[in-house]
């Protein structure tokens, strides 16, 4: 199968490039470079250097290879950044995506994975959360992609343009060649990898009193090879209908459980000071897969907090400054 991938220059979506080339599929990334890195994108993939804010390049570029699917990963991501910026997240999140779907439908491509969030449910009423769970987006962010899955809802009634929304929580890990690299970094695992190697002095828990059984905020990490492997078993089911689905391990693990995993890995110290709360921070969020286990045997491979910070730690240690330095042998 031929297929575009946005974003496909990114952390996950690299990763998932790198996992469809090895099971012999032909692969198209577009990708601004904005967030991306070009030594990210798998040497047998084909790239584009667009943005999605030009209709006349997207156009092009299936008119030029005739994917056969597309799977969207292109987009701003931060919560804490939308809430400061929130046109950048309602407005180019949303517009560039229905520059998307436009051209989709104009060059007839039927078939589209969408990278969702959990942060569509910022007030659970359960726990595991699951994809009955009411919509309540946490942040501009959460809520631009609450649009983008009620823009697939009618361009699928209407247009026969059959998709998968893949609402999923932190991923972390690494592939043998591809992790995660941000400027600023703000996720807790490789934070807290940064100080191991030395590149930070301390990491910071934001509040240790939360009605949780270490008094730290409790999340669900999902290993990033396992959410590729979830992106391809959905896309090779949408013959069979459009889905949505929630996806992580379906437990959870609290700030001092990852930053204890990783000293134990590390043999660092890892100094942690905690700080006063964040605004907005819930407790605990945990995501209920029951449903893609059951119809598509979806089954994280990398299901425990230490084999998840075990793969990061190999990739920060041979790329120590990220993509920009290379690969350092040990």
């Amino acid at each position: 199968m031929k297929i575009l991938v946005t974003g496909g220059a990114g952390y996950i979506g690299s990763v998932v490039v790198e996992q469809l080339v090895q099971q012999g599929e032909s692969v198209i990334v577009f990708d601004n470079l904005s967030l991306g890195h070009r030594k990210a994108v798998h040497p047998s993939a084909e790239f584009i250097h667009a943005d999605l804010n030009d209709r006349s390049a997207i156009d092009q570029a299936l008119a030029t290879h005739q994917p056969e699917a597309v799977m969207h990963f292109a987009a701003y991501s931060l919560v804490g950044e939308s809430m400061k910026f929130p046109f950048q997240y309602l407005g180019e999140n949303v517009t560039n995506f229905l520059n998307l779907l436009q051209s989709m439908v104009a060059h007839d491509v039927k078939k589209l994975i969408l990278s969702s969030t959990a942060n569509l449910f910022d007030d659970p009423e359960r726990m595991p959360i699951d994809e009955d769970e009411r919509i309540v987006p946490g942040s501009p962010y959460g809520e631009s992609k609450f649009i983008c899955e009620r823009m697939l809802f009618w361009l699928d009634r209407i247009h026969g343009l059959k998709y998968a929304a893949l609402r999923y929580f932190n991923a972390a890990g690494a592939s043998e060649e591809r992790g995660e690299d941000h400027t600023p970094e703000l996720h807790l695992i490789p934070i807290v990898l940064q100080v191991a190697l030395g590149q930070r002095e301390r990491v910071s828990m934001f509040g240790d009193d939360y009605d949780t059984p270490d008094g730290t905020c409790v999340r669900d990490y999902i290993h990033v090879l396992d959410l590729a492997q979830a992106h391809i078993l959905a896309l090779r089911t949408l013959d069979s209908g459009s889905r949505t689905y929630n996806l992580g391990n379906g437990k959870g693990f609290s700030v001092k459980q990852v930053i204890e995993t990783a000293r134990e890995i590390t043999g660092h110290a890892i100094p942690a000071d905690v700080v006063a709360r964040r605004a907005g921070d819930p407790a605990t969020l945990v995501a209920g897969s029951e449903k893609i286990r059951r119809e598509l045997k979806w089954q994280p491979a990398y299901p425990e907090l230490q084999a998840i910070i075990e793969t990061a730690w190999r990739w920060h240690r041979s790329h120590p400054h990220g993509y920009a330095g290379g690969v350092t042998k040990d």
